[in-house]
């Protein structure tokens, strides 16, 4: 059994989003919060409600039980790009980048083989 959850346009680039989505990839859910918790990396509490949800929708299947769930896939995909302008010197503009990320999280009971 699978549950996913996916959460999109979030305002951080896919490179520091895919930093965090690696620690917790292939791990126990438990074990996966808790690195979340405490990770320092910006991303972790934007990864971590999405653990939440995944963990939330598999919980709505009958026999599911949270303890027995661990992270199966993670992956990070990039959103639309926001395009700004900065002033600099001598009149010029630079583009800045805005990146943003679609962040998808999928868990599966422990008794499945893959």
């Amino acid at each position: 059994m699978e549950a996913k959850a996916t959460v999109k346009y979030v305002r951080i680039s896919p490179t520091k989003a895919r930093r965090a989505v690696d620690l917790v990839r292939g791990r126990q859910v438990e074990e996966a919060r808790r690195i979340l918790r405490f990770s320092p990396l910006g991303a972790s509490k934007t990864i971590e409600k999405a653990l939440n949800s995944a963990v939330a929708n598999a919980e709505q299947q009958p026999g599911v039980v949270a303890q027995n769930l661990i992270v199966d896939r993670a992956w990070v995909d990039e959103g639309p790009t926001l395009k700004r302008w900065r002033p600099r010197a001598y009149g010029r503009a630079t583009k800045i980048f805005k990146r943003t990320s679609h962040i998808t999280l999928v868990v599966r009971s422990l008794g499945e083989d893959a």
